[in-house]
């Protein structure tokens, strides 16, 4: 018989297919009643060999692939590449095609932080302010698609440049779009700070200090969100973010809810940002030229990444393909601070905590090890593809 006095506990598993996840991975939560007491992650459901593929390809081809790691922030990782790309063969582009750079890398900002703001509010059941922020998010996405004649996947970079200009007649559509999206974010804002049951939701719930964000290793807005000053825009300027510094967004709230400010803080940063770069863009060339073969030798490159700092290691031996490219995202950083801030907490808040710190997973999913000490073998690419085919038969 059961004894009725002493709690029960029990484990919790979520994914890796689950409605509340938008790509899979797998969650377990143990839980004493509703009060979550433990929690691990389990990743890489969704490895796709992109690092070992960067090695059959040339420079120019790995342009294309890299900007499919993630379908939302594909040009940052196409941008940090081309840049490690430039320095390894001792090149540097033109100052236009820099601001054209940082002008769509702060745009795909805005798309990023407008889709995480739709995703988070569904997770606490508003799906009207989803559907609102999704609906506006279509005006940033019509004005990539007016640069690049893409929504997705912008290829706005080329190993030297840029493939495109942003006329007087772009420019203007920009302005305007951003006049609109900043009367929009207003909205937000009011809606995330007053509205008593989203409050419910995000007040006091995730609280991450600034000791621990550190100690975690947490970046991008969920570290800035907890008191932490860092991003590499700031810290370590690239681009045109030399000549037009960012105003750092930082809150000391540590929960959801700065989470949430701070993400849209940044939305009007960025709108600023836009503008004086369209008001400053200098004349000149798009690109330069860059030999096939890159010179030998190894570059460590970051980037501030809508979700927090990107970066790439890339190593040449002189050919005109690489011989190592390895990608360590802002989501691998984040995804330790899920299983502290997780417990104390109610089983029912896990889906916002998760989406609060905008993870994601084909980004993160880069490396599988294989461990079998018995009958240990080196395999090669292709033989490793033949036994994932064979496996899944």
């Amino acid at each position: 018989m059961t004894n009725q006095s002493q709690p029960q506990k029990f484990i919790v598993p979520i994914g890796p297919q689950h409605p509340a996840l938008k790509e899979p991975g797998h969650f377990e939560f143990g839980v004493d009643g509703e009060i979550v007491t433990s929690a691990t992650i389990r990743l890489g459901f969704v490895h796709r060999g992109i690092e070992k593929a960067t090695e059959d390809r040339t420079w120019v081809q790995n342009l294309y692939l890299l900007e499919r790691i993630c379908g939302i922030c594909s040009n940052i990782h196409g941008t940090v590449y081309a840049i490690g790309v430039e320095k390894l063969a001792g090149v540097e582009i033109p100052p236009r095609a820099k601001y054209i750079r940082t002008i769509v890398a702060e745009l795909e900002r805005v798309h990023s932080h407008l889709l995480w703001l739709g995703v988070a509010a569904h997770e606490g059941g508003f799906d009207t302010l989803f559907m609102y922020s999704w609906r506006d998010r279509e005006t940033v996405m019509d004005l990539l698609e007016g640069l690049s004649g893409n929504r997705v996947n912008y290829s706005t970079n080329l190993i030297g440049g840029v493939k495109f200009d942003i006329n007087e007649k772009q420019a203007d559509e920009i302005r305007r779009g951003l006049d609109f999206l900043e009367e929009r974010t207003h909205y937000y804002m009011k809606v995330v700070t007053t509205d008593e049951t989203f409050l419910g939701r995000t007040r006091d719930i995730g609280t991450m200090t600034r000791e621990q964000a550190e100690l975690l290793g947490a970046v991008g807005p969920t570290a800035r969100a907890s008191g932490v000053p860092r991003d590499v825009r700031s810290e370590s300027p690239y681009l045109a973010y030399n000549e037009h510094p960012i105003q750092l967004q930082v809150h000391d709230g540590g929960d959801l809810l700065a989470r949430f400010i701070v993400r849209l803080n940044e939305l009007f940063d960025t709108y600023r940002l836009i503008r004086e770069l369209l008001d400053h863009m200098p004349a000149g060339d798009l690109t330069v030229r860059v030999p096939r073969r890159i010179p030998e030798g190894e570059v460590l490159t970051r980037g501030e990444a809508p979700r927090g700092e990107l970066v790439y290691y890339l190593k040449s031996s002189g050919s005109d393909k690489p011989d190592r490219i390895k990608v360590r995202t802002p989501s691998l950083c984040n995804w330790g601070t899920i299983s502290h801030v997780a417990v104390g907490h109610k089983l029912a808040d896990m889906p916002m905590l998760l989406v609060g710190i905008d993870p994601c997973f084909s980004c993160n999913d880069r490396l599988v090890t294989v461990n079998n000490t018995q009958n240990s073998q080196d395999l090669t690419w292709d033989a490793l593809r033949r036994y994932g085919i064979e496996y899944y038969k």
